[in-house]
């Protein structure tokens, strides 16, 4: 017998992806002017109105903001950008409306350089005042638990679990109450930031890509999609972080004297795709993923292209008729 079965892609996740919308010609997310022509979020909040709405036009209910939508705003030398989240009030509460009114999760993740267990104070006091203002313009948006900062714990040298609780013990309790700690690929496995979270009670972000680079525990797919989910609080949807690692070559071009010669160099396994692997997303929902809730990340270099490729492809091959 052949039945003819039809369910939505995200039955059980909410597919997103970060920053730069691709489609539509491409919208700025956020201000980028330097800062002698005055940059201020005000601009950036109506950036982020045309990505929203963008967002709901395409049915995208999960978006990770830029960490630079508020333009300079911990810069130690230019107090003149600090109290912008302050002067956009209004604002930032009309465009978080305007994100639940088109059930959009947003979330951060600050970069590389924000590193709250540095060995170095300058670095971790300016690590706290970027993880304030992260949170602070959460709490402006008017979001919910479920709008996140994510961090990586950062430096491996020495305590570097017991120097990110003494960083954690310097933010406030709203900073805390959105701070989520990420698995990475090289120091910090699952099995660490989930000790992490035993001691702090930060929820855990668990990166696949990552975990399939750096799992010195051996743990399987499943049970550490487990492990991370149970970090959340049965009332709040968990989110994880999908992606392909790149497989194509590149070609590089070196002088050797007075000739260039072209190199073929094989990518990094942890280097991300332009591109979501359909088949093995599909895999992963079917059998890893199975009977469990949360919403995924997309970490894409094609962005809100790839989120949309991916879903068409997914929708194509559930809408195939199975046999019963």
């Amino acid at each position: 017998m052949v039945r003819e079965v039809r369910q939505p892609v995200d039955a059980n996740v909410r597919l997103g992806f970060a920053v730069k919308v691709l489609g539509e010609g491409g919208l700025p997310s956020h201000d980028a002017r330097r800062w002698q022509s005055g940059p201020h979020l005000k601009q950036s909040l109506e950036y982020l109105t045309d990505v929203l709405e963008y967002l709901g036009r395409h049915e995208i209910r999960m978006y990770r903001l830029t960490s630079d939508l508020v333009p300079y705003a911990t810069h130690p030398d230019l107090p003149q950008f600090h109290g912008q989240v302050d002067e956009c009030a209004d604002e930032l509460a009309r465009v978080g409306a305007l994100a639940r009114e088109l059930d959009i999760r947003l979330s951060s993740h600050p970069g590389q350089y924000i590193v709250l267990n540095s060995e170095n104070e300058t670095v971790v006091a300016g690590a706290v005042r970027d993880l304030e203002v992260q949170a602070a313009l959460l709490d402006a948006l008017g979001c919910g638990p479920e709008a996140v900062v994510v961090l990586h714990v950062g430096s491996g040298q020495g305590d570097a679990l017991g120097r990110f609780e003494a960083g954690l013990e310097r933010l406030s309790d709203a900073a805390r109450a959105r701070l989520v700690i990420e698995n990475d690929d090289r120091t910090f496995s699952l099995r660490d930031v989930f000790e992490l979270h035993r001691r702090t009670g930060l929820r855990v972000v668990w990166d696949i890509l990552h975990h399939h680079c750096h799992d010195p525990d051996g743990i399987p797919d499943r049970e550490a999609l487990e492990l991370a989910l149970a970090t959340w609080p049965d009332d709040v949807v968990p989110k994880i972080h999908y992606s392909t690692p790149k497989t194509a070559l590149e070609e590089r071009k070196r002088k050797v004297g007075r000739k260039t010669v072209t190199e073929w160099v094989l990518p990094q396994l942890r280097a991300h795709a332009d591109m979501i692997d359909p088949i093995a997303f599909g895999q992963f929902l079917r059998e890893t993923a199975a009977g469990l809730h949360f919403d995924v990340m997309l970490e894409a270099k094609g962005k809100d292209l790839a989120l949309l490729r991916l879903r068409e492809q997914l929708e194509r091959e559930m809408a195939k008729p199975q046999r019963t």
